[in-house]
């Protein structure tokens, strides 16, 4: 097999690792790709958005598999275009990723099909309408941007003020393009936070292992969020109870209203949870793996990722090849100084080597790239230190002394990821 792997962050680094483990794989091509990818296929320029471009190289190429990472080539009709090609690929059609594309969309779509999901005080084209709601809601309120938003769309007030803010900002200031020019007003929803992620033929589905992840930029779950700065997986976050009721009153209505709406979906369909007093509620839908969440996944998966993906394409997925190692693993986010604001770029990173060194350890990288023999800082989340274990604790060990050897000017990182794990409190993530 010939496989083209779309996108630029840990989230694909991990998926071409995994991927060259296969004994079906020859060759593998990642467009854009990063510093830490080009070690591991060969990395071709590309635009994200620009899925014409994705055919000329798909009719230059001519993979026999077609992976695609990241939110917006999804979005923007990919599965489509290469579909009506014949081309095998991993992708939802551009009708199927609006359950992430648009927030209004998915919350019109969870309540058609009596999806458990958060209450809505209204949808909203002007923010004159919206702030107007403002007397109406319960504090705090969530504030959803319909569209993408590079995972700045979503915002927890704790007053009218800061709403009214948000709001403006979002819809008068366009400070979130056209992803907010619509807004969703909900309200919160408490307990913790849960990652249900699950591959699809359509027809068929298999759940891959349960992740949670960790948005905010700072210990104790403090600071803006961000899209991500760490995750783990055990099997301890997902009881055969929770997973029944998960299943029940989410997965397979989803999957019959996706049906019932001629919708084929193929691909991964991340289900975001909020583990209510009064069960497993819907925070989000995302038509992709989730980052840092697959970094945490692939640690563990104990099959071969090239042939399942190969047969879900198809149309052939056999759930019974999903195979999992019992162990943890964690994912502990590198950031670089300032992120999520606004950070400088081109610090030269040390220590790569000495950290992969442990047991058990793999560093994705994520915001990298090369100049000659340097690693240098090329985005806001610029590596994933990624470890696996016999338990959380040994998981969690290991990637913090690897991350002790990484250095680079500005470099952050949360030091109490899975943390969590260990007492019984909400995430709050």
């Amino acid at each position: 097999m010939k496989v083209l792997v779309i996108g630029s962050g840990g989230r694909e680094h991990a998926l071409v690792w995994k991927l060259k483990q296969s004994p079906r794989v020859e060759k593998i091509w990642c467009a854009p790709g990063n510093g830490g990818i080009q070690d591991e296929a060969e990395c071709l320029p590309a635009d994200p958005a620009d899925v014409a471009g994705f055919v000329a190289l798909g009719e230059r190429l001519s993979p026999d598999l077609t992976i695609v990472g990241p939110e917006l080539p999804l979005v923007n009709g990919i599965g489509d275009a290469f579909r009506t090609r014949g081309w095998p690929i991993v992708a939802p059609s551009r009708q199927a990723a609006q359950l992430e594309g648009s927030k209004i969309f998915a919350k019109q779509f969870s309540r058609r099909h009596g999806i458990p999901t958060a209450e809505t005080y209204g949808e909203f084209d002007t923010s004159k309408d919206a702030i107007a709601e403002l007397s109406s809601v319960g504090w705090p309120v969530v504030i959803k941007a319909d569209g993408l938003c590079a995972g700045k769309g979503v915002f927890v007030a704790q007053d009218a003020p800061a709403a009214e803010n948000f709001i403006r900002r979002a819809m008068d200031d366009d400070e979130l393009g056209a992803g907010g020019k619509r807004l969703l007003l909900e309200e919160t929803l408490e307990g913790e936070e849960l990652s249900f992620i699950m591959v699809t033929d359509g027809h068929r589905y298999a759940p891959l292992v349960p992740t949670r992840d960790h948005k905010r930029v700072f210990d104790g779950n403090l600071g803006p969020n961000t899209g991500g700065m760490g995750a783990y997986s055990t099997d301890e976050l997902l009881p055969p109870k929770l997973k029944q009721s998960i299943l029940d009153l989410i997965v397979q209505p989803t999957m019959r209203g996706l049906a019932s709406e001629g919708i084929v979906y193929q691909g991964f369909l991340y289900v975001g949870l909020m583990l209510t007093a009064l069960g497993p509620k819907v925070l989000e839908f995302n038509c992709r793996l989730g980052d840092p969440e697959t970094q945490a996944i692939i640690t563990r998966i104990d099959f071969d990722l090239a042939q399942v993906l190969a047969d879900l394409a198809a149309g052939i997925l056999e759930p019974s090849r999903l195979r999992w190692k019992r162990d943890a693993s964690v994912c502990v986010v590198i950031a670089s100084g300032e992120y999520p604001g606004k950070f400088a770029t081109g610090m030269k990173i040390d220590g790569l080597t000495a950290a992969e060194r442990f047991n058990g350890v793999k560093i994705f990288h994520a915001g990298t790239r090369r100049q000659g023999d340097l690693i240098l800082t090329n985005g806001g989340r610029v590596l994933g230190v990624t470890a696996a274990g016999s338990s959380i604790d040994a998981a969690l060990s290991a990637a913090y002394e690897a991350a002790g050897k990484i250095r680079f000017e500005g470099m952050h990182y949360r030091k109490d990821i899975a943390a969590d794990a260990r007492r019984v409190q909400a995430a709050g993530d």
